[in-house]
């Protein structure tokens, strides 16, 4: 296919997309939250949208399924951003990436002792470089679904997590207590299409570009 391929995730970075998408002149025809179809054409017979898990977005992009793809910089840090261009943070789907503990437990404390604390999180290499930068010695537990309830049922100390809001952790009776990093939405793009699709990608960037200003 000449035309491009853009690799999406359904629910927040979606819908902040359309607005940049719309710059671009280019209007998906299905909204994958009431479609089950997978692959959605659009207003353009040369372009359509992809929708994957977000964790996927870097593969598809990155093994050339997509051209390209919009993907939070906490999605890349854990895919490591192999064969890919990253050319625009899209300064949407803003949060925090953070620490945080049970209201009451003294984190500054066991880390100044030198405790090994236990933490779980699915970011586990932003979370090992986090904690190995401050010499905190940690046992890093894998967790796919909701991190607030580890440390409520004793599985962890403490998790590393995406905070926004942070009205989750307030109702689970848990407290940040460590920025890592701010998070946001970067586009890639295929190293091989942007060479190959140039005159096709890069009006897509500049349009892009013109909307986050």
């Amino acid at each position: 296919m000449n035309g491009i391929t853009i690799a999406l995730s359904k629910g927040r970075i979606f819908e902040e997309t359309l607005p940049l998408l719309a710059a671009a002149g280019i209007v998906p025809t299905e909204n994958p939250e009431s479609s089950r179809k997978l692959i959605i054409e659009t207003n353009r017979p040369d372009v359509r949208v992809v929708i994957v898990r977000a964790s996927d977005v870097p593969t598809y992009v990155q093994y050339g399924a997509a051209d390209l793809g919009i993907a939070g910089k906490d999605v890349l840090l854990e895919h490591g951003g192999q064969g890919l261009y990253q050319p625009l943070d899209l300064k949407i789907a803003a949060c925090r990436m953070c620490v945080a503990v049970p209201v009451g437990f003294d984190y500054a404390a066991a880390v100044r002792s030198g405790a090994r604390l236990r933490v779980a999180t699915k970011y586990i290499h932003t979370a090992r470089e986090h904690f190995a930068a401050k010499s905190v010695h940690v046992d890093l537990i894998k967790l796919y679904g909701s991190m607030e309830l580890a440390p409520l049922v004793g599985l962890a100390d403490a998790i590393v997590d995406l905070v926004s809001s942070g009205s989750t952790l307030k109702a689970n009776n848990l407290l940040a207590v460590e920025e890592i990093m701010k998070i946001s939405s970067r586009l890639i793009v295929n190293q091989a299409a942007q060479k190959m699709k140039r005159e096709v990608i890069q009006p897509l960037l500049d349009a892009f570009a013109g909307a986050i200003q």
